[in-house]
C-alpha cells in the first residue's frame, strides 16, 4: 500500500516550551485517516504540572486556569497509544512532535515507537521553489482556513488538507512516492541490537560507537541522545565518511548526563582519553600555545607554562603552536605591525624587513613609524584576544539539574580546570583535594568561558 494512502495519524501538540526535556505537553490531536479521508478526530487539553509561560499562553491562548481540570498524561497513555498504533506518524516538524511524545510516554514508564514523515520536508519535496514551508506558509499557498491558529485540532486539521491536497495536484504515488524519501527511518546494522538502542534516552548525555574488537570510533554528545544516535544510521547520509562510521560500528555505550555543560565537559574528556579514530576536533596535541605581549616584545608561551593563574598574562590563548602562529600574522597583516621590530621574527639584513618589502609591515622596522605608536597599535589590537581571567577568589561549582531524573549535579571548576562533576559534599571535597597537578585543558576552558557568559547558570562558591 502506499505510504499516504495507508492509516495515517496525523498529530499536532500544544506544550509549555520547546525543550522537551523540561518543557511538557498541554494540548494534543490526533486524526486517523485512511485512504486519505478523515476516520476520526481525537484531542484533548492535558494537565502538564507546571505552569504556562506567558509568551506561550499569548500563542496559544491555553492557560493555566484552562489545564487545572485536564487529565494528566498518565492517565491518557494508554487510549493514545491506541490511537497511534501501527500507523504512520505524520506531523508538521514532526521531531519535535514526536520527540515530546516519547519523552512523554517514557515518563509513565511506556514505550512508543513509529515510523515518521515530517511534512516540513514533504513540501519541500514535493514544492521546491516555494519561499516557505512553515504551516502559515502551506496554509497560505493552498488556502487552507484555519479556525484557531496554534490550537491543536484546528491545525492538525489544516495539515490533513494539506496533505489531501498535496496528493490531488500531484497524484497519489507521486506524492506517496516523495513521502517514502523523507520519511525517517533509520536502519541499524545488522549486528546492532534494536532493543539496546531503544533504551537509550533522549536526554542530554554522550556516546561512544565502538568497532571491531572494541576500538572506540566516535564519541559525541547530544542533549536528546536517542535521536542523535539514531540520525548516524539515516538514509539521508551524505559523506563517505559518516556512511563509512554507519557500517563499522559494532556497540555503542552511552551515559546520561545532566545537562548540556556535563554532556560537553564529558564528550571532551573521553575523546582525549580514548582517541576515536573519526573524531577530528578535541582530539589531543602537543597543547595549547599563548602568545604575550609586555610592553615592548612579543612571544609564544608553550603549554606546559599555561595554567589557570597564567591565563592573565596572556595576550591571547589558541588550540596549538601552529594556530598561534597563523592567528598572529593575520592580525600584523591586518593592522601592518613589524614582527621584527617586536623581537618576534630575526632577520640577518639591517634596515627594513621583508614584510615591510611586501607592504605587510607600516616600517616601525626602518624607522618610517614611530616606535612608541607602533607599540600602542599592538597592544590595543592584541587586548581584543586577551584571555579571561579566572574571576573568583577559589574554586566554583556550576550547577545543572535534571528535572526528569531528579538529579542534580555540580560540575568542580577551579582556575578554568575542569576537576570533574559531584553529586554529594563527599564528592566535592574529593575532587578538591586531588586537584593538585590537573593539567589546563584549552577545550574545557572555551566551554566553560561559553557557559559562564550565559544568564541564569547556578554556581557555588566553593573552598579556596
Amino acid at each position: 500500500m502506499s505510504t499516504l494512502a495507508g492509516p495515517l495519524a496525523i498529530v499536532d501538540l500544544e506544550t509549555t516550551g520547546g525543550d522537551p526535556a523540561f518543557d511538557r505537553i498541554t494540548e494534543i490531536a490526533v486524526l486517523q485517516v485512511e485512504g486519505l479521508e478523515l476516520r476520526s478526530r481525537w484531542s484533548t487539553l492535558v494537565n502538564p504540572g507546571c505552569s504556562i509561560r506567558a509568551d506561550a499562553q499569548a500563542l496559544t491562548g491555553i492557560t493555566n486556569e484552562m489545564l487545572a481540570a485536564a487529565p494528566r498524561f498518565e492517565r491518557l497513555a494508554n487510549e493514545l497509544l491506541g490511537l497511534l498504533d501501527g500507523r504512520l506518524f505524520v506531523a508538521h516538524n514532526a521531531r519535535f512532535d514526536y520527540g515530546f511524545l516519547r519523552r512523554a510516554f517514557e515518563r509513565c514508564g511506556r514505550r512508543f515507537q513509529a515510523k515518521t514523515l515530517c511534512t516540513v520536508r514533504l513540501s519541500r519535496r514535493l514544492y521546491p521553489s516555494a519561499p516557505g514551508h512553515d504551516l502559515d506558509s502551506l496554509m497560505a499557498r493552498h488556502g487552507i482556513a484555519c479556525s484557531a491558529r496554534h490550537r491543536a485540532l484546528p491545525d492538525a486539521l489544516a495539515l490533513w488538507e494539506f496533505v489531501r491536497q498535496a496528493a490531488a495536484e500531484h497524484g497519489v504515488e507521486v506524492a506517496s512516492v516523495a513521502a517514502r524519501q523523507v520519511t525517517a527511518t533509520p536502519r541499524l546494522p545488522p549486528h546492532l541490537d534494536p532493543a539496546a538502542i531503544d533504551a537509550i534516552p533522549d536526554a542530554p548525555g554522550v556516546y561512544v560507537f565502538h568497532g571491531e574488537g572494541g576500538a572506540p570510533l566516535y564519541v559525541g554528545k547530544s542533549r536528546t541522545l536517542r535521536s542523535r544516535v539514531l540520525a548516524h544510521f539515516s538514509a539521508s547520509l551524505r559523506s563517505a565518511s559518516a556512511l563509512r562510521l554507519a557500517q563499522e560500528v559494532r556497540h555503542v555505550e552511552w551515559q546520561r548526563t545532566t545537562g548540556e555543560l556535563g554532556a560537553l565537559l564529558k564528550e571532551a574528556a573521553l575523546v582525549k582519553s580514548l582517541g576515536p579514530s573519526y573524531n577530528r576536533q578535541l582530539k589531543p596535541g602537543a597543547g595549547p600555545c599563548g602568545l604575550v605581549f609586555d610592553g615592548t616584545r612579543l612571544r609564544l608561551v608553550a603549554a606546559e607554562n599555561i595554567d589557570g593563574e597564567a591565563l592573565a598574562s596572556l595576550s591571547g590563548l589558541f588550540r596549538s603552536r601552529r594556530a598561534a602562529l597563523a592567528a598572529l600574522r593575520e592580525l600584523a597583516d591586518e593592522h601592518r605591525f613589524c614582527l621584527q621590530a617586536l623581537g618576534f621574527e630575526k632577520d640577518p639584513r639591517r634596515g627594513a624587513c621583508f614584510r615591510h618589502q611586501l607592504g605587510r609591515c607600516a616600517g616601525a622596522c626602518a624607522g618610517r613609524e614611530n616606535v612608541h605608536l607602533h607599540l600602542a597599535r599592538v597592544g590595543a589590537a592584541l587586548a581584543k584576544l586577551r584571555t579571561r581571567p579566572w574571576p573568583y577568589p577559589g574554586a566554583l561549582g556550576i550547577v545543572e539539574t535534571d528535572l526528569e531524573a531528579e538529579r542534580t549535579e555540580v560540575h568542580v571548576v577551579d582556575r578554568w580546570c575542569y576537576l570533574g562533576s559531584a553529586s554529594s559534599e563527599a564528592e566535592v571535597e574529593e575532587l578538591l583535594s586531588a586537584r593538585r597537578g590537573r593539567r589546563f585543558d584549552y577545550d574545557h576552558y572555551r566551554i566553560l568561558v561559553r557557559h559562564l557568559a550565559r544568564r541564569g547558570v547556578r554556581t557555588v562558591r566553593l573552598a579556596a
